[in-house]
């Protein structure tokens, strides 16, 4: 049998289990991946990896030289998932930079130990980079501390961008997906201390993504749009974590990979697939929905993601590409559920007079003037019965979404420009 190389190589934990190595091979511009012999021996958990997904469940090391580029990085996507967004590359190459190495040096297999067991979901990567841990955190001083980093701000001192303070950074951004300024966060209940969220996930903690607020230059709040959002989901009957504003800046949600002091195996539908995020081809509500199907999820989960998918179209969510849309493995029944939505929120910038912009995830080949034949479509096709009820209740919470918007100190001029924006859905003509 043939065996990986023990350079380039990295081992993949899960639920304190060894699943088996990974290589990458820069000469070839290939990757690889072995299961331990123990592990599928053990034949536990087997459904971790879905089966026919790019990974076999087999002793014999397997290759992967498709997923070059941006998104996966020559890595299988199952691994890539665990790589940081482009937020988090921006905070991983300034720390970087103050260790005077330079981003491009650094191979996905090496960025994948600086992740170690501080990643999203329950995939731990070692051996890991050891980093020293960090008392309780202000977040005052990390919003002044990201200005400088995006460059929202002036140059920085020394002083203000010194080793530790990039290093709290990088610990609790890094490995936050997506494009806006996030921190993983830990708050102590019994206090309501916060933490870096890279340590502390006892039950005597709750974890949270916080999206900060860094840039007053805007003309609005972000984070307060999205807040509205999410209370415009709950109204809606769509499953999210609990959230909240906090100082009236930031928007911060619960983590569901970290639940009861346990982490959560998670997975995008780009993780699961193969599929880039990037690409049109693939980006569909159709490929979601066969995902689902092929995942054996219960069928309320299929109602649920088509609850989602008409809150996407009226809400004028365009941006619910395939990274916004996971999964979590449920161990005890070795099985696939759909997660609690998130980054639900109006993307666009509503101070700007757009000609035409087209969603991320196409409905019935369409990703413009969506109506309500393409919803029924989809609807027909995946046997919701129920749609124009979801329909209803979804276009009926419009209005609670103004009201909540108005009270959140949302300007009246950002909620017409949005609501000029929304969809409601009827017949064509």
């Amino acid at each position: 049998m043939a065996r990986l190389a023990r350079q380039d190589l990295i081992r993949v934990f899960c639920f304190d289990l060894e699943i088996g190595s990974l290589g990458w091979d820069a000469h070839r511009a290939v990757s690889y991946f072995q299961y331990n012999p123990d592990f599928l021996a053990g034949n536990q958990y087997l459904h971790l990896i879905p089966k026919a997904r790019m990974i076999k469940r087999v002793k014999e090391v397997q290759v992967f030289k498709q997923f070059n580029g941006d998104t996966f990085r020559g890595l299988p996507p199952i691994f890539a998932d665990s790589l940081p967004d482009l937020f988090g590359n921006i905070i991983f190459k300034t720390w970087l930079e103050s260790k005077n190495i330079k981003l491009e040096n650094i191979s996905a297999i090496e960025q994948l130990a600086y992740v170690s067991d501080r990643g999203m979901g329950a995939f731990e990567y070692k051996p890991g980079k050891d980093l020293p841990q960090t008392s309780a955190i202000n977040l005052e001083e990390i919003v002044e501390i990201l200005q400088f980093v995006l460059e929202i701000k002036g140059a920085s001192s020394a002083e203000q961008l010194n080793h530790e303070s990039l290093l709290n950074i990088f610990k609790m951004g890094s490995s936050a997906g997506g494009a806006r300024p996030k921190i993983l966060i830990a708050e102590r209940k019994s206090d309501g201390r916060i933490f870096p969220g890279d340590i502390n996930f006892s039950k005597e903690y709750e974890h949270y993504i916080i999206k900060l607020n860094v840039d007053d230059s805007l003309g609005y709040h972000r984070e307060r749009i999205e807040y509205s959002y999410y209370l415009a989901s709950i109204y809606g009957g769509i499953n999210m974590m609990d959230s909240k504003i906090i100082d009236g800046l930031h928007f911060a949600t619960k983590r569901f990979d970290r639940v009861d002091g346990e982490k959560k195996h998670v997975l995008t539908a780009c993780g699961l697939t193969g599929w880039d995020f990037k690409d049109p081809a693939k980006s569909s509500y159709e490929n979601l929905f066969e995902l689902s199907l092929f995942l054996d999820l219960p069928h309320s989960e299929i109602e649920e993601l088509f609850r989602r998918m008409v809150f996407n179209i009226v809400f004028a969510n365009k941006d619910d590409h395939l990274k916004n849309h996971s999964f979590i493995y449920d161990k005890l029944n070795d099985r696939w559920n759909i997660s609690p939505a998130y980054d639900v929120t109006y993307a666009l910038n509503p101070l700007l007079n757009y000609q035409k912009t087209s969603r991320a995830l196409s409905i019935n080949n369409k990703r413009v003037n969506i109506n309500l034949e393409d919803v029924q479509m989809i609807a027909q096709k995946y046997t919701v019965k129920n749609y124009l009820s979801i329909v209803e209740e979804i276009q009926d919470s419009v209005q609670s979404w103004r009201k909540n918007a108005h009270d959140l100190g949302i300007p009246s001029k950002i909620i017409d420009s949005m609501y000029k924006d929304f969809v409601y859905l009827t017949h064509s003509n």
